[in-house]
């Protein structure tokens, strides 16, 4: 990693000025304030994106779609803004290859169930990586023991990065799903998504990409990358808990069978048959979490409008710093070594559980996470029970940084 020190950080990013637009920040934890390092696990909100759910619900609140008085009106106007809103911040072709969803995991749970009933059938195989979150391991479990298919995992190797030679070693003409991160929540590692989906999709698979991770760090291209289907969560990009997306190339979209049935994704209903709804609607059964929805499309358009590319110029150079002090305290391994990576930093320190570290973190305010991060597999490879994790997002200082260091010094110095 590069060494960097305060006045050396030259990226034009004026997080200061970022830093007033989330109010949380302000506060004091058990009397200093607050070091804010769990981006990964969720971020905090900015006032726009709070004030945008008030207005919401105290001028606008109505149910979407089925109404034709003024609030319904204003509401799906909102919600169906908040979509396209979606639909150029990750460049889809069409807002109608956006489906709302609850988070990340729904969204990949509905894609793996589609799928598997267009797609599978016994002996085929579906292809994930050794680094995936449980979300992108357990659904595609289920659909194997179901559907009587092989899960083949491609491994990585001890930087954390997917071995490629593997990857394609375990493509092959039974391989008929793959389903791969875009960012490591565990690791920090960045994956080649467009050489696995172009690799995937020569051996006649159809891809999805967790990008739980990556929407609040990196510029996401669905075109570019060209996959089949792309997920991820609000609430890791300055969003709401409860509302994720689903990008889907809509001819696929189209062939696909819906997830769930009742209202909104009909379009008529006899007892003798059921004619369904258009894309996306198809798959949004049920009342949608409509302040969510429009909550996401405000804290898309609030990265939009704070020169996003310079924002991740800063998390990479503030990730470089945080790595350099880190490797100043004896007895740290950093586990997660990728040669590209985001903003995490996962550790652990000779003779101290990891467990144990984050508790007298948090005595001092800062606050980090501990354990597997849904990603049991990524620690059973490093033969180690899990892992203390600072994750990092554009409101982060360098003044936070050392703050993190000092706290991990002084708990490490109380457990020895």
């Amino acid at each position: 990693m590069i060494e960097l020190h305060a006045q050396e950080m030259e990226t034009p990013f004026d997080v200061e000025r970022i830093r007033q637009d989330f109010p949380i920040l302000r506060r004091s934890v058990n009397g200093h304030p607050l070091v804010y390092l769990d981006n990964a696990a969720t971020t905090q909100k900015p006032e726009v994106v709070i004030d945008t759910i008030t207005e919401y619900y105290r001028s606008q609140n109505a149910n979407i779609h089925r109404g034709v008085h003024t609030l319904s009106e204003r509401a799906t106007d909102a919600f169906e803004g908040a979509r396209c809103t979606v639909q150029k911040f990750i460049n889809a072709g069409l807002p109608e290859e956006i489906i709302f969803t609850h988070g990340t995991t729904e969204s990949i749970n509905l894609a793996a169930h589609c799928l598997a009933r267009c797609l599978l059938a016994g002996g085929d195989e579906i292809l994930i990586a050794e680094s995936e979150h449980h979300s992108n391991i357990v659904p595609w479990q289920m659909i194997a023991e179901q559907f009587h298919v092989e899960l083949v995992v491609a491994p990585i190797n001890d930087a954390g990065e997917i071995i490629l030679d593997e990857f394609e070693r375990r493509l092959s003409s039974k391989t008929r799903i793959v389903s791969v991160g875009h960012i490591s929540n565990a690791l920090g590692t960045i994956n080649p998504v467009a050489k696995l989906t172009r690799l995937a999709h020569e051996a006649g698979a159809k891809v999805l990409i967790d990008g739980a991770q990556s929407v609040a760090h990196s510029m996401v291209d669905v075109q570019a990358i060209d996959c089949d289907l792309y997920a991820f969560s609000g609430h890791k990009a300055f969003a709401p808990t409860g509302i994720g997306v689903l990008y889907g190339k809509q001819e696929l979209l189209e062939a696909l069978p819906p997830y769930q049935g009742g209202g909104e994704m009909i379009k008529e209903v006899r007892f003798d048959g059921t004619e369904y709804n258009d894309v996306p609607y198809k798959f949004e059964a049920g009342t949608p979490h409509i302040a969510g929805a429009i909550g996401l499309g405000a804290a898309l358009e609030y990265i939009n409008g704070i020169d996003f590319p310079a924002a991740i110029d800063y998390e990479h150079e503030l990730l470089d710093y945080a790595t350099h002090r880190l490797g100043e305290i004896d007895g740290v391994r950093i586990v997660g070594t990728a040669a590209e990576k985001a903003a995490v930093l996962s550790f652990v320190i000779d003779q101290v559980h990891p467990l144990d570290l984050p508790l007298l973190m948090y005595n001092q305010g800062v606050a980090v996470r501990t354990g597997h991060h849904c990603a049991m597999p990524v620690m059973q490879h490093f033969r180690i029970p899990g892992t203390v994790r600072a994750s990092l997002s554009i409101y982060n200082t360098e003044a936070d940084i050392d703050r993190f260091i000092d706290a991990v010094a002084k708990a490490k110095m109380m457990l020895a």
